[in-house]
């Protein structure tokens, strides 16, 4: 049922494993800083113009009035601290939920609230339980804090099994929908997994729910150990704001801001409050720019489908694919020879699909183009 338990770091060859850092050390560095696996981010080119369809971010520019928002922000008040307590952010992220400010936690992107979560909620003598092919960083945060963790494998069709998380644990970690995968769980399997978990954590990573997942917002009121997760960065493309919270019941969002208050007093700054702010509150330009992003997913995914590749039915704004005829890591090789950028992950259970973000429909065509040239015996031209 489950994986092997490790004392706070995942098996080597797990996809959650980032490449290892080169090996160096220094006699200044604290105890234990030279055994770190850092996470490692997908790439980010400099002056070189390329497609950049590996890191999920959102192909369509952020709310106008958040950019306007940006704009009046910047004034001679940067010279003051931000609100230490991003009321009026709270209050915006709480209100069309029915909840109160004091269920909200704000940080600096959803990475750092997963982190203090991580340390906040998740340190405990029995390991946390987490699936076995999911988002890179929470064995980092494993790692980091010492938290020991026991992963849980996907079932063959890379599905998250609720029934599988029914052993004893110090808590549960799931992203809902799951990266790389795409896929999601329904709601009531989510409340399955925290009636089954009812003594621990049960956090609920949400970064990509916008795009047609299920989100657990609804069951916070009925459960006080979950702790649903998101991030600004992909449905509201403000990636580059840093910005995102958590909602739980308020006895487990104190567990994180006593952490962040021992930690950085002011994880989000005074632009990316007015921005994030004005994001939220633009609801309508939300709508328009989901919607794009899901009608491109699904063109992109029957595209996909039409020259071969086997695709996960997507629950995000991306899709995670493979080819019968193809070697993945080569075929990622080959569209970065023709600037373009998906993501491989170097891990047997998946180390045949790529990750590939949806971009606007020329982005789209572009990338089917490239992959038209690549493959054999597809429709299209074909180039050695």
């Amino acid at each position: 049922m489950t994986g092997p338990e490790t004392p706070g770091r995942a098996q080597p060859g797990d996809p959650a494993l980032p490449h290892p850092s080169s090996p160096s050390s220094s006699p200044y560095w604290s105890d234990g800083v030279d055994a770190l696996h850092p996470y490692v981010p997908g790439e980010q080119p400099g002056t070189e113009r390329v497609i950049k369809l590996n890191t999920n971010e959102n192909p369509y520019g952020p709310s106008p009035r958040a950019l306007e928002a940006i704009r009046a922000a910047a004034t001679d008040d940067l010279r003051l601290y931000p609100d230490p307590e991003s009321r009026v952010l709270k209050a915006l992220v709480a209100g069309p939920h029915g909840l109160s400010p004091e269920h909200v936690f704000v940080g600096n992107g959803s990475d750092e609230v997963l982190g203090l979560a991580f340390l906040a909620l998740l340190k405990r003598s029995q390991p946390i339980l987490m699936p076995d092919v999911t988002y890179s960083f929470y064995p980092v945060y494993c790692d980091l804090f010492g938290v020991a963790s026991r992963l849980v494998p996907l079932d063959e069709g890379l599905r998250l099994r609720v029934a599988d998380y029914v052993a004893p644990n110090g808590g549960v970690v799931v992203a809902n929908p799951n990266a790389p995968t795409g896929l999601s769980i329904s709601l009531p399997e989510v409340r399955q997994l925290l009636e089954q978990n009812p003594d621990v954590p049960v956090l609920v990573d949400e970064a990509y729910v916008a795009f047609g997942g299920d989100t657990a917002v609804a069951l916070v009121a009925d459960f006080p150990n979950l702790l649903v997760v998101r991030t600004l960065s992909k449905s509201h493309s403000l990636a580059g704001m840093r910005v995102g919270f958590a909602i739980g019941q308020p006895r487990l969002i104190e567990g994180l801001e006593r952490v962040k208050g021992c930690f950085n007093s002011y994880p989000v700054d005074r632009v990316a409050l007015a921005a994030a702010a004005a994001a939220l509150a633009d609801t309508a330009y939300l709508a328009v720019t989901v919607n794009a992003v899901v009608l491109s997913r699904t063109r992109l995914g029957d595209a996909l489908g039409a020259l071969g590749f086997s695709v996960l039915p997507s629950h995000t704004n991306f899709l995670f694919a493979c080819h019968p005829a193809k070697d993945a890591a080569q075929l990622q090789l080959a569209l970065r020879r023709r600037g373009i950028l998906v993501r491989h992950f170097a891990r047997p259970r998946i180390d045949q699909y790529l990750r590939i973000s949806v971009g606007t429909d020329a982005e789209c065509d572009a990338l089917l183009t490239a992959l038209r040239e690549v493959l054999p015996d597809v429709p299209g031209p074909t180039k050695a």
